[in-house]
């Protein structure tokens, strides 16, 4: 079981850069559509005639998607907002009791936003935003794609930090003060 951990099967790799290459890639998209609507409210302003008022709410929409989708690639990346306090301790075991501890918060947390998430898109198809009339359940689940990853991404970070351990911090990382 630890060398699963480890040294994942090829297929289980592949598996997860699919994944998370596609979660990128929403986000990306996310990242440009506010780029480009931000770009066209500030250029509005300068016209003699009325904005679009949907280039606000989809930009505001877009932040959300953008937030909660790359989330679990966060987590897997261990890019996430993170106090790094206890990678200094010395004693590995404390870090790693505390690194599956906070793994497992976050799923707990994660399954708790995924039935949200859930139970909104599946109850919310009726309301529609206010400029652009888009399903509100459209909203909701492009969210929940990131609420799901985020959930079994932190599961399964929790079952490697308890099999494998956490990494040691890179010479490096000390000598910057990061670990």
């Amino acid at each position: 079981m630890r060398s699963f951990f480890a040294e994942p099967p090829a297929w289980v790799s592949r598996i997860v850069r699919v994944v998370t290459a596609i979660e990128l890639t929403i986000g990306a998209l996310a990242l440009l559509v506010i780029f480009f609507l931000v770009l066209v409210q500030a250029g509005q302003r300068y016209l003699p005639f009325e904005g679009w008022s949907w280039t606000g709410e989809l930009a505001r929409f877009s932040l959300v998607w953008l937030t909660f989708v790359v989330a679990g690639v966060l987590v897997t990346s261990d890019s996430h907002i993170a106090l790094e306090m206890v990678d200094s301790v010395r004693s590995p075991l404390i870090r790693r009791v505390v690194r599956v501890i906070s793994c497992l918060v976050v799923a707990t947390i994660g399954v708790g936003l995924t039935a949200e998430a859930w139970e909104l898109t599946m109850s919310q198809g009726v309301l529609k935003s206010p400029a652009m009339r888009m399903p509100m359940s459209w909203l909701y689940g492009i969210s929940l794609i990131g609420f799901v990853s985020t959930t079994i991404r932190a599961a399964v970070a929790a079952v490697v930090f308890a099999v494998v351990g956490v990494p040691e911090p890179s010479p490096e990382d000390e000598e910057l003060g990061v670990a």
